[in-house]
């Protein structure tokens, strides 16, 4: 018998979720419906699925799992706070891994993430929790992404690179081997990390090199 699955946050990534679920991507889940603070959104539905309510709502759904749909990091990780405080622990997130990106032995993917179309994973790849990989990403040997952190489509990194939590990694950006992305950075789209990137920063271009700093968190 599935399981019902509650998508948080009723966005653009959790419509691709949705669509990822219905293809076969959490094979013991149906999702049966969103979570969304926007109270415009509350009665309506999307794809067919039924909004349910905000995230106080819930408590009303103490058996189902969740998914955090929001797509950035950071908010992923305010929204996984939040709901600690109302009772759901970590055990209550499922992975959705779409039947076209096979996880081979030796590789784990953490609970929460979300590993669309097309992703590949190769050998000793560590995927943490609520990390979101778009299409098409690839991961080669011994890498590692730390919580929260988002792959938008096409990435690629080399072996044995290390992505932050939270960290950002822009389309069809890469990452040469053995690099690190630091905590809450952002790799600008299209372009090419050849040196480790420090926390909190934006980089861009080929070779990417830093635009501006983030300011510290408050």
């Amino acid at each position: 018998m599935s399981r019902a699955l509650l998508l948080v946050a009723a966005g653009g990534l959790a419509r691709e979720v949705l669509s990822a679920v219905r293809a076969g991507a959490a094979p013991d889940h149906e999702v049966a419906g969103f979570l969304d603070d926007d109270l415009s959104k509350a009665g309506t539905s999307v794809d067919g699925v039924p909004v349910l309510g905000t995230l106080d709502d819930v408590t009303g759904h103490p058996d189902a799992d969740l998914v955090l749909c929001a797509g950035r990091g950071a908010a992923r990780r305010d929204l996984a706070a939040r709901l600690a405080k109302l009772g759901v622990d970590d055990t209550r997130y499922a992975r959705v891994v779409h039947p076209s990106t096979p996880v081979p032995a030796g590789c784990v993917v953490g609970g929460g993430s979300i590993l669309l179309a097309g992703v590949v994973l190769t050998a000793a790849v560590t995927v943490g929790r609520h990390v979101v990989c778009m299409p098409h990403v690839t991961f080669t040997h011994d890498d590692v992404v730390e919580d929260y952190a988002t792959l938008a489509a096409g990435v690629a990194l080399g072996g044995g690179v290390t992505v932050g939590a939270a960290a950002y990694l822009g389309m069809n950006s890469s990452v040469r081997e053995r690099r690190r992305v630091g905590d809450d950075a952002v790799l600008g789209m299209g372009a090419a990390l050849v040196e480790d990137q420090p926390a909190r920063t934006t980089w861009a271009g080929v070779p990417a090199r830093p635009l501006r700093r983030q300011e510290e968190p408050t």
